[in-house]
């Protein structure tokens, strides 16, 4: 199989309704993990923003920007949950893209 896209800094995530793979910050809520999302523009049910891909009307996951590290296309290959790729370990933003060379 080959090697997953390298994670990408969220200012350029596209918002085009494309779903994509995030890197969710750990909180107190539990450790880092990777989400599939999506944009969305906003509708009767929840506010324009991020949403979990497995969102449905009246259950809205949405993530505030703040929420999410990073972001990567999906993998070309059927993968499961389970060959989601690890989360981003980085200690911040300015890894990502080259911006802290």
């Amino acid at each position: 199989m080959a090697e997953a896209d390298p994670w990408r800094h969220m200012a350029s995530a596209p918002k085009n309704g494309n779903r994509i793979l995030v890197t969710i910050r750990p909180s107190e809520q539990g450790v880092a993990e990777v989400d599939l999302a999506y944009w969305s523009k906003g509708d009767q049910f929840g506010a324009e923003g991020w949403r979990a891909s497995d969102s449905s009307p009246g259950r809205i996951v949405q993530y505030a920007d703040t929420e999410l590290k990073c972001w990567m296309p999906m993998p070309s290959a059927n993968l499961g949950r389970s060959s989601m790729p690890p989360p981003w370990e980085g200690d911040d933003e300015e890894q990502l893209d080259g911006s802290g060379i």
